[in-house]
């Protein structure tokens, strides 16, 4: 039975840049790491790539973890995709008042599509992480709109 969501995964060329930027930015924590060299043939046919070398980082913020990868072999290719484009195209992260954390990563130097705008239910804003990554900031302002943050908890298996 499936039961969550566990994790998301991004590339980027600079792990030590890319987990800085998330701890300092977002308040993520390191939670676990690692690397394998070439020749790994069963992480080779599990990431679907031949001859592949990377370094990992497992960041974790409340109930999310990020894992982050920088592949020393193949070298990856960067991509800036637009919100219409097919595939996993943002990251949304849950906050108590999104004007006050458009303010401060604004001062940081995260870029933004504009200031948070919104609804009755929810207020947003769309900016870039320092890989280009698409991040949304989230408010929900009516917690009874059917996906309130408090709603999201771990399903129990049924018996």
């Amino acid at each position: 039975m499936i039961r969550g969501v566990h994790h998301l995964a991004v590339s980027t060329p600079d792990l030590d840049r890319f987990v800085d930027h998330y701890r300092r930015w977002f308040g993520f924590e390191c939670c676990g790491g690692g690397a394998w060299e070439r020749g790994n043939e069963r992480i080779d046919t599990m990431v679907g790539l031949k001859d592949s070398a990377a370094r990992y980082q497992m960041l974790r913020l409340g109930n999310l973890y990020v894992e982050v990868f920088e592949y020393s072999a193949p070298r990856g290719e960067a991509v800036r995709p637009r919100m219409c484009d097919h595939g996993l195209i943002h990251l949304c992260l849950y906050c108590d008042d999104v004007f006050a954390e458009y303010e401060r990563l604004t001062a940081l130097g995260m870029e933004f599509n504009g200031p948070p705008g919104g609804s009755a239910a929810t207020r947003a804003t769309y900016g870039r992480d320092c890989d280009g990554n698409v991040v949304e900031l989230l408010q929900i302002v009516d917690e009874g709109c059917g996906f309130g943050f408090d709603r999201a908890k771990a399903l129990e298996p049924s018996a």
